[in-house]
């Protein structure tokens, strides 16, 4: 089980890589230490494939994941909302015990081996 976008996300994807008038970039997502609940997420675009990562193509997007991510992301689900607060990537992240107000921290769940990763 790997990390998917959903087609709102996707489409909000293209649309960003349109403006960049690129296309060979393809969206990097990736966790790292810090935020309010421990860990963040983070988004780029990279046009690098490296030997380690997960590529993922959904909806005509790339998405690259690199393994210490990955062990954090595995399962989750890439959304693109618009509310009334503004419009957002939203993360599903089936590995998340708890995650900031935000959304865009979140403190891994008990049984998620990549704990160890970490730094």
């Amino acid at each position: 089980m790997s990390v998917v976008l959903t087609e709102a996300a996707a489409e909000k994807v293209q649309h960003l890589l349109q403006q960049q008038e690129t296309s060979n970039m393809k969206l990097r997502v990736f966790v790292s230490g810090g935020g309010c609940s421990g860990f963040q997420y983070g988004f780029t675009f990279d046009d690098e494939i490296r030997d380690t990562d997960e590529v993922v193509e959904n909806y005509g997007v790339g998405l690259l994941v690199d393994p210490m991510s990955l062990d954090l992301l595995k399962g989750a689900e890439i959304d693109y909302q618009t509310s009334l607060q503004g419009e957002s990537f939203v993360i599903r992240n089936p590995n998340a015990a708890s995650t900031c107000g935000c959304g865009k921290s979140f403190t891994p769940s008990e049984s998620s081996d990549a704990c160890s990763h970490a730094a």
